[in-house]
């Protein structure tokens, strides 16, 4: 109904982000108030338990099916605005252009046949991306191309697209003002190709390597609710990144410095210095290395007893906790209570899903590196096998426990 709500309305999203923002607060309320004990039914420690989690389980899916239908309502909102961007960038060129046409504006002091091929060659790009968001409203528009499978915002296909833009636009420019009769510049082609053939690289490296580091369980992706602008500066958790934020900064300042360049040159190819073309590939491989070396594989470390207060050490026996003590147990962007509910933990044959334990603003169970969980009683005594499948579906290494009878 939200997502029915957000077309009817012409793509606004208000409707499906109210409906998910009421879903996440009643859920964070319902979450400290089981915290503090208020409404748990008066059963066995353990039956108690799993009955918080079971009833945040399901106040969890509510959630994320709020979230799912504002990321299917997001699409047909944003794919407008991408056209509102091309055709405020021909704008802001047309400005540029008569800006620098004045006599006083440091141009040759009057319009020119390149200032024409350029407007126009912005027109016949802006008229040609706007049909290409049209066919792709349902997918964001003109951001089609550049969400990735887990449903966020490539850096590394943005920073390529605006290059691509603009040597396309350069080629077009000099193409059409070539046609006229009008001398053309090509010096500045083998910088610009060279910065260009670098990102691109780049582009098609990081995806060869984020796929092959998932299918090693090197690097845990899960699926987004909705691609963000910062999706573009932050990692999978949404906590800023260094290699990606000085990628985009630095590749923003080369492709406006190159952009400058053509608009108060528009007779040539933008006119890149070595030097800045430098420091857009150390920029890259800085990006490229880090990605390389991101993400962690889930592990297991130990395994113990998790006594309740006040109970004497013992060995483990079913019905017992176990605290299973790690790393990568969430993965980036799996802190959402749906992600959390599909973490599992296998004990000899027994697959136990492992129980939200809430606190106060979070929880205690699952967190990244600690996990909680009973033994079951259907765990034959003896040396058994435990492992942890996330919810990205890495699984961890093998642990072996002695369950006492």
């Amino acid at each position: 109904m939200a997502v029915y709500g957000a077309r009817r309305c012409g793509g606004c999203t208000h409707g499906a982000r109210e409906e998910h923002r009421r879903a996440v607060a009643a859920f964070r309320a319902r979450r400290d108030r089981l915290a503090a004990g208020e409404g748990v039914p008066d059963l066995p420690d353990g039956a108690s338990r799993r009955w918080v989690s079971d009833e945040l389980g399901r106040q969890a899916r509510t959630v994320a099916e709020r979230g799912r239908a504002l990321g299917e309502a997001w699409p047909h909102a944003v794919w407008r605005g991408t056209l509102y961007a091309v055709w405020g960038a021909v704008a802001v060129l047309l400005v540029g252009y008569v800006v620098t046409a004045a006599p006083d504006g440091g141009g040759d002091g009057g319009w020119t046949g390149p200032r024409t091929a350029g407007l126009v060659a912005a027109m016949c790009m802006g008229a040609v991306l706007t049909g290409a968001a049209h066919v792709h409203r349902a997918y964001g528009g003109l951001l089609a191309p550049l969400i990735g499978e887990d449903n966020r915002l490539s850096t590394s296909r943005a920073v390529a697209a605006a290059w691509a833009l603009l040597a396309v636009f350069a080629a077009l420019h000099l193409t059409l003002q070539g046609a006229a009769g009008g001398r053309v510049g090509l010096a500045g082609g083998a910088r610009l190709l060279t910065a260009l053939a670098l990102v691109c690289a780049v582009a098609v490296a990081v995806r060869k390597v984020v796929t092959v580091r998932i299918l090693g369980q090197r690097v845990q992706k899960v699926r987004a609710e909705r691609p963000r602008a910062a999706d573009l500066l932050c990692d999978d958790a949404g906590r800023a990144g260094f290699a990606d934020a000085q990628y985009v900064l630095v590749s923003a300042f080369a492709v406006l410095f190159a952009a400058a360049r053509l608009v108060r040159r528009p007779g040539e190819l933008p006119y890149l210095p070595w030097a800045l073309v430098a420091l857009v590939a150390l920029s890259a491989a800085t990006y490229l290395a880090a990605k390389c070396a991101e993400g962690v594989r889930p592990v297991i470390l130990s395994v113990v007893r998790a006594p309740r207060p006040g109970a004497p050490d013992a060995p483990i026996r079913t019905g017992d906790d176990i605290e299973i003590r790690g790393a990568g147990f969430v993965p980036p962007g799996a802190a959402t209570p749906a992600h959390l509910t599909r973490t599992v933990v296998r004990i000899g044959p027994v697959h136990v899903h492992v129980p939200l334990v809430p606190a106060p603003g979070g929880f205690t169970s699952p967190t990244d590196t600690t996990l909680t969980v009973p033994v079951p009683a259907d765990v034959p005594p003896g040396w058994t096998d435990v492992q942890v499948v996330t919810a990205s579906g890495a699984v961890t290494n093998r642990v072996v426990i002695d369950v006492s009878a």
